[in-house]
């Protein structure tokens, strides 16, 4: 059964929040799909993974089609794919619950800073765990 983990989040930062999940993953030796909603943020945050922590490194690609990317550990997605069979989820966008369902673990985000990304977040928890995800606050 796939678990939805829900992290509050106090202010905008998310890009910061990505890559300490992403980081953290890989030091456990899990393979990780990080979304991002669309191809510029993807750029931003591929470039950010290289600087956003001295002397942190964490091994990942922009799946841009440009690339292959199965082997890498971490991969950042605009799509709904999973192309190196990532069993952790890091959403920077909400993601459906199909694609969810291929994870063991989905990290989602409540944007407390934010009143319609709060709101959201909550319709999100609620839904997921009424189709059967064992969802939890982190």
């Amino acid at each position: 059964m796939t678990r939805v983990e829900f992290v509050k989040i106090k202010r905008p930062e998310k890009a910061k929040y990505l890559c300490d999940f992403a980081e953290d993953f890989f030091i456990q030796g899990q393979r990780v799909v990080v979304m991002v909603c669309d191809d510029n943020q993807g750029v931003t945050l591929d470039r950010f993974m290289w600087t956003w922590k001295k002397g942190a490194f964490i091994p990942h690609v922009y799946d841009n089609g440009a690339v292959e990317c199965l082997d890498e550990p971490v991969i950042i997605e605009a799509e709904e794919r999973n192309p190196n069979g990532a069993k952790v989820l890091v959403m920077g966008k909400p993601c459906s619950a199909e694609f969810i369902r291929q994870f063991d673990l989905a990290i989602d985000f409540v944007e407390v800073y934010d009143p319609q990304l709060l709101v959201a977040a909550r319709k999100r928890f609620a839904h997921f765990r009424e189709i059967g995800f064992e969802v939890a606050m982190r």
